[in-house]
């Protein structure tokens, strides 16, 4: 049993991609006066997986998406980029919905359109990107001239529209129709308001309170098995406070002040805890953390209609993520205020969340956990967020999002199609990838390698050859053309990996995500015996990754006195004062044993023992290599001098 983020599930990885230099709108008229909405389809629903015509009456919700006017692209990059003579100078969101938002108009013809359709029509947020609709499977068959059959991919049961989607080419630059297929129920777990805690888990012993305390030489096991001397640490229990402030070289600056006071951090999910704030309250007792009270609230993204539970997808996940991203915060900003907005009653609606988020300026720093194991979706799913992480750049709001946790979604599999990981592709937020961490006794920094994790078990007093287990996502786009921020860093063998022009490259930085050396996170957890009460355990994936440099990044912010709005521009022109990782470390820190319940819980069913070697990439196409790499981007910060350096670019 273990504990990981839940960033990415589950997507059509094996799925064709499709080689594009960027992603722009792609409506095209058909000569029969409509419009016909190109990649409309998701790329699962093809013959082989078709089971049937979908129901006619089943209830579909979904919104239609209206492109920006002008070039919001430009403007967005000239504001982002130190040196830029147009640097920092970001537009409120008033005005940035003046100048590229949709019109009110727009808004009219299409929701007079949806309302003759028959459909019902709902929330349109102040930026007029989308129209929130809702009717039945036959309604939108008829309207936008598809069918719709349900196929059978990954598991599970879902509809798709079986041609691409048309509208009438009178309606105003529609870009895409988001929500009547169900791609988005391979991605994003769900979780009920009401649903009962997750089931606890507690991390088995022994276990080091920092790198290297326990040993396989002066830590005997509780049941007498012999192990290996290689590795020879016993696991961290999980990092906390100091150690992390430390690790990163950042406490001095918290203690003196720098701590990320006056910068707001959103972190982006669904649903919401019910116990967060007791969780957060006696997590930052427990662990030197000042209380969040006065610096924290909830909102729930708006939404006019509400949709079905799913219960497949984890009802309890959210629960878990919404306490680590927000106690991995707070660690790394024990200053900032943190608002966290919960996507509105389904797991569908992730876009919106984000584009309420950015919209309403609810904050300076967004981290978001979550995302799509590949790039092979239809492009309506792309462009719509792609263009709400343009207005965040260019209304000076930074994005970080996870890289993903299954390396390069081939599993090592010879042959499998490598790609990264959307959203964490796009070339407008800061992708965050994942590293194996050790932190000394003393809260300093031992070692930090790539996290690609190789398993072993344990088989006649040996360790099995090592398995790829899971790692920090990464790898070159097909979508997106590389950034100006990435040429002369990122080399061309990684950008041109696929030949022609050079292409985005993921992930930008890192953090520790290793789920081996990650953060002991405290939640209220449900017992065996029924009872609900808090503990903690150890957690990791990019989804700790993402919001850890979210929190350290709200430093920089404090410390610059200005927004930096997409910050990637001045993360890599101060790569100079980022830790490249290396495998410099590997030969002298070359794993961890980790030590189970067999139940998840106590010692009374036994214990399992595995060898969890780091930087074990060897059968995956994306490696840890000095200077920029596939694995951990540009590095981690170092401290003091990286939040100098940021300051200085940033000026």
């Amino acid at each position: 049993m273990q504990r990981i983020h839940r960033s990415c599930l589950a997507l059509a990885a094996a799925t064709t991609l499709v080689a594009a230099t960027t992603v722009s709108a792609f409506a095209a008229p058909s000569g029969s006066g409509r419009t016909v909405l190109g990649d409309s389809v998701a790329p699962w629903a093809t013959a082989a997986h078709r089971l049937g015509a979908s129901a006619t009456a089943t209830t579909v919700d979904f919104r239609v998406y209206l492109g920006l006017h002008g070039d919001a692209a430009s403007f967005a990059t000239a504001v982002s980029t130190p040196g830029n003579p147009a640097y920092g100078h970001f537009l409120s969101g008033a005005d940035f919905r003046a100048r590229y938002s949709p019109t009110q108009g727009d808004v009219n013809a299409v929701t007079s359109w949806l309302k003759a359709q028959g459909f019902k029509v709902g929330h349109v947020p102040d930026n007029h990107r989308y129209v929130e609709a809702v009717g039945t499977v036959a309604q939108a068959a008829s309207a936008f001239s598809t069918s719709f059959s349900d196929y059978s991919f990954a598991g599970a049961t879902l509809r798709s529209n079986a041609t691409p989607l048309s509208l009438p080419s009178s309606l105003p630059a529609v870009q895409a129709v988001v929500g009547l297929d169900e791609s988005a129920a391979l991605t994003q777990p769900q979780a009920s308001p009401s649903a009962p805690p997750p089931d606890v888990f507690v991390n088995g012993r022994p276990c080091s309170d920092w790198w290297g305390q326990k040993t396989v030489q002066n830590t005997a096991t509780p049941d007498g098995t012999t192990l290996p001397s290689t590795p020879s640490a016993f696991a961290p229990c999980g990092y906390a406070g100091a150690q992390l402030q430390g690790a990163y070289g950042l406490s001095g600056a918290i203690g003196s002040g720098t701590d990320g006071s006056g910068v707001t951090v959103a972190v982006v999910d669904a649903y919401a805890s019910p116990t967060i704030v007791q969780d957060v309250e006696t997590y930052s007792a427990k662990h030197g953390l000042p209380s969040l009270s006065g610096h924290f609230s909830q909102v729930v993204a708006p939404g006019t209609f509400t949709r079905p539970q799913n219960t497949r997808q984890d009802p309890q996940g959210w629960s878990g993520e919404e306490t680590l991203d927000i106690e991995a915060v707070h660690t790394m900003a024990p200053g900032a205020d943190i608002v966290y907005v919960g996507s509105p009653n389904n797991y569908q609606d992730m876009d919106a969340a984000l584009n309420h988020v950015v919209d309403s300026h609810l904050a300076d720093i967004v981290t978001n956990s979550y995302g799509f194991s590949s790039e092979a979706l239809p492009r309506g799913y792309i462009k719509p967020m792609n263009d709400t992480l343009i207005q965040a750049a260019a209304t000076g709001i930074s994005v970080f999002f996870s890289s993903g946790d299954n390396g390069d979604e081939t599993d090592g599999v010879a042959g499998a199609t490598p790609t990264p990981d959307w959203p964490a592709s796009s070339p407008w937020v800061t992708a965050v990838g994942g590293t194996s961490l050790g932190v000394s006794q003393s809260n300093g920094r031992v070692f930090e390698l790539g996290w690609e994790t190789g398993k072993s078990k344990l088989s006649n007093g040996a360790w099995t050859t090592p398995a790829y287990l899971y790692g920090s996502g990464g790898g070159t786009s097909r979508l997106f053309s590389q950034p100006a921020y990435q040429a002369g860093v990122v080399p061309s063998a990684l950008s041109q990996r696929y030949g022609g022009a050079a292409m985005r490259v993921v992930p930008d930085v890192a953090a520790v995500g290793d789920p081996t050396t990650g953060m002991l996170v405290g939640q209220t957890q449900r017992f065996p015996d029924g009872h609900d009460a808090y503990s903690e355990y150890r957690i990791g994936g990019t989804s700790l990754s993402s919001p850890l440099y979210a929190g350290m990044f709200a430093l920089a912010v404090q410390k610059a006195g200005h927004a930096f709005g997409l910050a990637n521009p001045a993360l890599y022109a101060a790569r100079s004062a980022t830790l490249d990782i290396t495998k410099a470390d590997l030969g002298s820190y070359p794993g961890a044993v980790r030590v189970d319940y067999v139940n998840g819980v106590d010692a009374s069913n036994g214990y399992t023992y595995t060898a969890r070697w780091f930087d074990r990439d060897d059968n995956l196409t994306i490696h840890v290599r000095p200077g920029y790499d596939d694995v951990t981007g540009l590095g981690s910060p170092t401290g003091q001098a990286w939040l100098d350096s940021l300051a200085t670019y940033g000026g």
